[in-house]
């Protein structure tokens, strides 16, 4: 498999993303667009701090001969508060190490690696917050004879631990404008520190880039579509990060999904017609009909984010209410599929029958026949894109999935590596 690795500048609750989504009906009301956080104030310790990494023990009595194991290890044995981002190290001059493991007290183990000459063992610096580390292995002289490495340590206490949510879900397959999207657990201020934490690999080559949509939420999206039948693979590494405030990572995670075929559909709202192709190919045309005027249906890039069978829509979701002439309970709408978080979506409306191809007369929503709204909902998968056009109206960021309402210079500037 041919990978190529994103990430910038050196560079989805557990196993299931949940997202707010408010309104379940055809609706112009407008999504809330958190405001983003800024600042860069890590939670940090100092050099001073008992056990601090930069504190070395002996693993055993120092021999005066160069021949003997002697050991050195940061941190000391028994030090307390040490620093999850920071490396553990295992030195022995003149001497060779061997079976270095590194474990906390529910036997996870932590990556590590020797130099060339077994000399000195690095760990990964991901290590848990308030957790208990034991470190064992063997250094052998060049006298022949070996010494035990037995040590352990504590990492501080966190005021808070950093969690991560991911869409897509594991496993999934999701159409070409997919976002990768990552939901923090509490907010996160040293976004360039978390970012760097982070890598996209793809079987195909596609450049991408991060995107911060406010303080506990980070999304990505390539430059392009994805390409069709990509395997994705995301890397969480965010164990051990200090994400600032004394708000250090507690887990990591990997999420591998794959893409589709490229289904890209694009609604004329003046013409009244929907297009679908699939993979560069014109698979339908069918007549639609959209918002009428006061709920004027958004033009721009939306994306599928959800799918429904049969869909109860209920003005009261969107602030109609009973006793309203526009207010509507329809309890079996077919073929529904939500493209925005304020309640637009494209189903099946055969009440609208002698209206589409023709005029707009819906809350917002893109109806049509049962048999095309059945054939369209069989085509797609979460993650198509569906681009509008034809109206004044434009997306507001955060009103759904809008990575691909900006420009691709405008994207990649909300990187905090940009």
């Amino acid at each position: 498999m041919l990978s190529s690795t994103v990430r910038k500048h050196g560079l989805a609750v557990a196993g299931i993303c949940a997202m707010l989504l408010v309104g379940t009906a055809c609706s112009d009301t407008k999504a809330a667009d958190p405001a983003p956080s800024t600042g860069n104030s890590p939670g940090a310790t100092s050099p001073s701090t008992p056990g601090s990494s930069e504190t070395p023990s002996p693993s055993s009595t120092p021999s005066g001969d160069p021949a003997a194991a002697n050991v050195q290890i940061v941190p000391a044995k028994g030090a307390a508060a040490v620093r999850p981002d920071k490396p553990v190290t295992v030195t022995s001059p003149g001497g060779e190490l061997s079976d270095v493991t590194l474990k906390d007290s529910t036997g996870g183990k932590v990556d590590g690696k020797l130099n060339d000459d077994k000399s000195v063992w690095t760990s990964d610096p991901e290590l848990k917050p308030g957790a208990k580390y034991t470190l064992t292995g063997t250094a052998k002289g060049s006298d022949g004879n070996s010494v035990p490495i037995n040590s352990n340590f504590r990492t501080l206490a966190a005021a808070g631990n950093l969690k991560a949510s991911v869409a897509p879900l594991n496993g999934e397959t999701v159409g070409v404008a997919m976002p990768i999207q990552i939901f923090w657990n509490k907010p996160v201020k040293d976004r360039a520190a978390v970012e760097r934490r982070l890598t996209v690999t793809s079987s195909v080559p596609v450049e991408g880039s991060w995107h911060w949509l406010n303080s506990k939420q980070v999304n990505y999206r390539p430059k392009t579509y994805w390409p069709a039948g990509v395997k994705v693979s995301v890397d969480i590494a965010t164990q051990g990060v200090n994400a600032g405030g004394n708000i250090w990572g507690a887990a990591s995670r990997k999420i591998d999904f794959s893409i589709g075929k490229s289904v890209i559909t694009k609604i004329d709202v003046k013409k009244h017609t929907m297009t679908v192709v699939i993979n560069g190919k014109l698979a339908r045309t069918m007549p639609i009909t959209a918002g009428k005027t006061g709920f004027t249906t958004r033009s721009g890039t939306k994306v599928i984010m959800e799918k429904y069978p049969t869909k109860r829509m209920d003005a009261r979701t969107v602030g109609i209410k009973p006793g309203d002439p526009e207010y509507y309970d329809i309890h079996d709408v077919k073929w529904a599929q939500r493209v925005t978080s304020s309640g637009e979506f494209i189903h099946g409306a055969p009440w609208s029958g002698g209206a589409q191809g023709r005029d707009n007369v819906s809350h917002g929503c893109i109806g049509m026949s049962l048999k095309d709204g059945q054939w369209y909902f069989s085509q797609t998968l979460r993650g198509d894109p569906v681009v509008v056009t034809g109206t004044t109206r434009g997306m507001e960021p955060g009103n759904g999935w809008t990575d691909w309402n900006d420009t691709w210079a405008k994207y990649k500037a909300g990187s905090a590596l940009a």
